[in-house]
């Protein structure tokens, strides 16, 4: 009788979960089926609980001219999701005693020279003080119409020697540069080329047979099963592939550089990914550790990133580490619940006037994951997004750009701003938590712009260009 008792315990807890999961894995259906409908999703997502995968689906098209549509194998560009693997080249190449996270950068990039004390570490948590040389780049274009390389940039740094925005390790500010030349480290210290040692040291190794290097506009190949990155063109009032803006465009200039950036892969390789990293297949105990940790500044200042990695610790969720990427079309997430080994992963192909701010549904996901009520975004109308949108001069005399796009307000450093109140914005994937508030004149007029990084007490004041 007690044996019949029990039996029967046990299956009603069984089935009281599968309820609970069935629940989760409908909300999570609805919710993408919701967004797709709207016009708001383009992709694939897939999400796992101990590597088991409870959702996995395509919504949408690979390539709009010939109607090819998404599936669970089609391969994304990761945009800076490909952080997390340069990350892991840098650590693999440290086991080896080829170098050390203390090293100056100069002494495998001489041509850095002139960049003292900035060490391998700084540029793996982003405390460097390189500015991202993105816009640095496009400033000094012209009318070159070949797209630059990483070997570019750094003669680009070598030559014009744009000046530190802070000693290192003084503060965190997120910056692209520093990838772009981890990767070259990794180059000439392996005497591979940055696409083959992740094939040999990484990809190949896991079984990661859909996830390689490619720069698709600087050398082009015909790849199988490839979702096509869509933007929205303001002018033309339609997505159209970033190419579309011809010579001009940043996505097509600045293709030929990788490292902080054009890692492309699927669903199923970067679950791959995921299960790897709680083994010790590629890296011990020890190393995940460092990976996944949070370091500080000189001045005892969270960063809350590890290497090629956000990190959060949570006191509902545990720790999540996790990695955003936006470019040329595609928009991604990668989120890792490590303590309770849930995994979010969302690949899209379109970014559009309407596309949903990506995070934000990563965050959506989370909450119905831990049975929490999902966040209803606080909304603004284009029409008040694009007042602020503007030049801005800081106290230092520079000026600083906010910009409209996509029906959002961005930052110079293509962070996205969420609006939280009528005139206060957050800095979206940005840790310390940044915030932006707008001041108006008594007309309604936008006169200045307020800056603050709450948790270093950081303020900057800048007054609106005429």
């Amino acid at each position: 009788m007690y044996k019949r008792i029990c039996l029967w315990a046990i299956l009603l807890l069984l089935s009281t979960i599968v309820v609970a999961q069935t629940n989760r894995t409908n909300q999570i259906d609805s919710l993408f089926n919701r967004l797709y409908a709207s016009g708001e999703f383009n992709g694939n997502v897939l999400i796992a609980e101990h590597g088991n995968v409870i959702y996995e689906k395509s919504f949408g098209l690979a390539n709009e001219e010939t109607n090819e549509k998404l599936n669970l194998e089609t391969v994304f560009e990761l945009a800076s999701v490909s952080k997390q693997f340069t990350a892991m080249g840098i650590v693999q190449l440290q086991k080896e005693g080829k170098l050390s996270y203390n090293d100056p950068i100069s002494k495998y990039i001489p041509e850095l020279k002139k960049y003292e004390n900035i060490t391998i570490q700084n540029l793996l948590i982003h405390t460097g003080g390189l500015p991202d040389y993105m816009q640095l780049m496009m400033e000094e274009k012209g009318d070159k119409t070949n797209s630059v390389t990483n070997e570019d940039v750094i003669t680009f740094f070598q030559k014009s020697h744009p000046e530190k925005e802070f000693e290192s390790g003084e503060k965190f500010s997120y910056s692209n540069s520093g990838y772009i030349i981890l990767a070259s480290i990794i180059e000439r210290v392996s005497g591979k080329s940055f696409e083959n040692y992740l094939k040999e040291k990484i990809f190949i190794p896991l079984g990661m047979n859909n996830t390689f290097v490619y720069r698709k506009r600087y050398e082009p190949k015909q790849i199988g099963n490839y979702a096509l990155g869509y933007i929205y063109s303001d002018s033309l009032k339609r997505k159209i592939l970033p190419d579309e803006e011809g010579k001009n465009s940043l996505y097509v200039y600045l293709d030929g550089t990788f490292g902080d950036g054009m890692v492309n892969s699927n669903l199923h390789d970067l679950l791959k990914w995921d299960r790897a990293l709680y083994t010790n297949n590629l890296i011990n105990d020890e190393d995940k550790k460092i990976i996944f940790s949070s370091y500080k500044t000189k001045d005892s200042l969270e960063t809350d990133y590890g290497f090629g990695w956000f990190i959060n610790q949570d006191s509902l969720y545990g720790k999540i580490v996790s990695h955003t990427g936006r470019w040329a079309g595609y928009l991604t997430v990668f989120e890792r619940d490590i303590d309770h080994d849930k995994t979010i992963i969302i690949l899209q192909n379109n970014e559009t006037n309407i596309t949903e701010n990506i995070k934000l549904v990563a965050q959506n996901v989370r909450k119905i994951l831990y049975d929490q009520p999902l966040e209803k975004p606080f909304v603004l109308s284009s029409k008040t997004l694009k007042k602020y949108a503007g030049t801005y001069t800081y106290e230092n005399g520079k000026d600083g750009q906010v910009y409209y796009e996509f029906g959002r307000l961005w930052t110079n450093s293509k962070f996205q701003l969420k609006p939280v109140t009528e005139t206060k914005f957050v800095v979206i994937g940005f840790r310390p938590e940044v915030t932006y508030e707008f001041v108006l004149d008594k007309k309604g007029k936008v006169i200045k712009l307020q800056i603050q990084q709450l948790k270093e007490g950081v303020g900057l004041t800048a007054i609106r260009k005429k």
